[in-house]
């Protein structure tokens, strides 16, 4: 007979795993001026070791969601760690630049993997009722995640050197990996049958890649070719899966289903206007103001920080209060925060620095965890690993635009040059502009997360 799975085992695994993966994108920003320095790396190569694990993520995502839907989510959970682990053994062992965005890529596919299914296996193990407190704890893990990145990440660049931050991630993955094989049976098969939209996934991860490679190449021709063939190629991802019989992203939830498009409208918003802000704070700390990587680590985890202490609340709030009412507060305070940043000088004292990043920590945590609920509730159960998919592709693909927008000033801005003293100038006046665009994307972001509808009351069938 065959065991059923205990729900808290679930939540123990799927919050492991959502601690790891952020971890990495978080410790990676305070290396990065280690590893620009062993491979002579600018400012523009520099964003791409964080951007090619978020394109690889967001390239996967719906596919993956799509494949687990069909196939089980338990499967391609354990399939994506074990990715994830060999991906940060091979990034600690690169030798070159070109090696090390290679292995990273192996981590973003089974990064991929594991956004595409931790949440959902969440939302089938528990009941709608308790659903926005357990979702927060996930979100909470999520932050802890980024929390300890630019802490352990700046205490481990420090000490052991930056290939130590992908090193200490093999034993945590491989430890995932077998409490999900001896303690969850489920594999929550959305269907028995169905096809692969392989042509639907094609298009969908040339339009990324194109739209990203074109947002670093500003301001040449090429670039306004790939940003072209990014719209174009978008256009035609519709148009194909409205015709598909079994397409990887069905069109029609976000068409037919107000809450669901709002809310994952709000998400890439959101994401859009924050994920860049470790980065540049991370290269503002260590060239503009001197701090070595401990320090600087040490700084940045105050925004993390209040965020994985306020999540969980604001989950289990959004059980009782409409989430948007929740969700939308939370991105007026972190649109409050970005335009103090954008005020930013060398002489800014570091205790402002540090309340300003705690609100916006604040900020965050009130939006992320009810607006996660808000998806999550939208759709029935057995959609649920594309829904799962969809939201992360919302906030991955939001993390890529937001890397995106500060690749290109730092193109613009800078150039594709070495970073030195002659350009920390240019660095900060970066910063300052992605800041004030990011504060005014928030601006629109919080009409958005007003709009979306109601969902309490709403029952899963």
């Amino acid at each position: 007979m065959k065991q059923e799975t205990d729900p808290r085992v679930v939540l123990l695994v799927a919050t492991l795993a959502s601690f790891i993966t952020p971890y990495i994108g978080s410790a990676t920003n305070i290396a990065l001026p280690l590893i620009g320095t062993e491979f002579s790396a600018g400012a523009v190569t520099l964003g791409w070791v964080s951007t090619t694990y978020l394109l690889t993520s967001a390239v996967f995502l719906i596919p993956f969601g799509r494949l687990a839907d069909i196939k089980g989510l338990r499967p391609v959970f354990v399939w994506g760690l074990g990715l994830f682990s060999l991906g940060a053994l091979l990034t600690g062992l690169a030798i070159s630049m070109e090696m090390l965005l290679i292995c990273i890529m192996i981590m973003g596919i089974g990064g991929a993997m594991i956004y595409a299914t931790a949440v959902a296996m969440l939302t089938r193990a528990f009941p709608p009722e308790v659903r926005g407190r357990v979702l927060g704890i996930n979100v909470a893990a999520v932050y802890i995640g980024l929390s300890a990145g630019p802490f352990l990440g700046g205490i481990l660049s420090e000490l052991l050197g930056w290939r130590s931050v992908y090193f200490v991630m093999v034993p945590a993955g491989i430890a995932t990996i077998l409490l999900t094989i001896l303690k969850i049976s489920d594999d929550w098969k959305g269907e028995e049958e169905g096809s692969f939209d392989l042509r639907g996934s094609l298009i969908y991860a040339f339009m990324l890649f194109a739209l990203i490679y074109g947002l670093s190449k500003v301001p040449s021709r090429e670039s306004m070719a790939f940003i072209l063939a990014s719209v174009l190629a978008l256009g035609i991802f519709i148009w194909t899966e409205k015709r598909t019989e079994a397409p990887v992203l069905n069109i029609d939830l976000f068409s037919g289903n107000r809450t669901f498009a709002l809310s994952n409208l709000s998400a890439l918003i959101s994401y859009s206007s924050t994920a860049a802000i470790a980065f540049l704070m991370s290269l503002y700390l260590q060239y503009n103001r001197g701090f070595n990587p401990m320090a600087a680590g040490t700084i940045l985890v105050s925004q993390a920080l209040v965020q994985a202490a306020v999540s969980p609340a604001a989950g289990k709030l959004s059980d009782r209060i409409e989430p948007r009412i929740i969700a939308s507060a939370g991105m007026a305070l972190t649109a409050l925060g970005l335009f103090l940043l954008s005020g930013l000088t060398e002489e800014t004292p570091i205790t402002s620095i540090v309340l300003i990043l705690a609100l916006l920590g604040l900020g965050f945590g009130l939006f992320s965890s009810p607006n996660t609920n808000a998806i999550m509730t939208s759709v029935p159960g057995n959609q649920s690993g594309v829904a799962a998919g969809t939201m992360s592709t919302m906030r991955v693909v939001g993390q890529m635009l937001s890397m995106g927008i500060a690749m290109m000033l730092f193109s613009v801005i800078i150039g594709h040059v070495t970073i030195s003293p002659d350009v920390h100038t240019g660095l900060l006046t970066s910063a300052k502009t992605a800041f004030t665009i990011f504060g005014i994307l928030c601006l629109g972001g919080i009409a958005c997360s007003l709009s979306r509808g109601r969902i309490r009351g709403w029952q899963r069938q």
